[in-house]
């Protein structure tokens, strides 16, 4: 089967897609001034328009990957999280604390899902 991708980079593509599966790129915020609840929103954002573009969305998420900067963070985020999230809909995921590539990121997010 083909691998489609969208988006690519020197470095990556925000959106391979293989055999109706959506892999995103780690996913973080643009606007590094905000504080965690800010970062989550936008990143969530970035989620949202990118499975879109790839015939996709947030029921349809198997999987996601939570990397945060502090676990102090854990609340805030999980605010943004739960209100984002589908009820019925709610992915597997993972969350843990990590050295990030750019100390100003306060939350990166990685997503796999399911084409509609």
């Amino acid at each position: 089967m083909e691998i489609q991708r969208l988006h690519v980079g020197k470095r990556l593509s925000e959106i391979a897609i293989h055999n109706g599966t959506v892999y995103l790129a780690g996913q973080i915020a643009e606007d590094t001034a905000q504080d965690i609840v800010g970062q989550t929103r936008e990143v969530l954002g970035h989620v949202d328009r990118l499975l879109a573009e790839a015939g996709s969305g947030k029921t349809r998420i198997l999987s996601c990957q939570i990397y945060i900067a502090d676990m102090a963070y854990f609340p805030g985020m999980n605010s943004v999280w739960d209100g984002w999230v589908v009820p019925g809909h709610t992915p597997p995921r993972a969350t843990v604390e990590a050295k990030l590539a750019n100390p100003a990121c306060l939350v990166e997010i990685v997503v796999v899902a399911a084409q509609a």
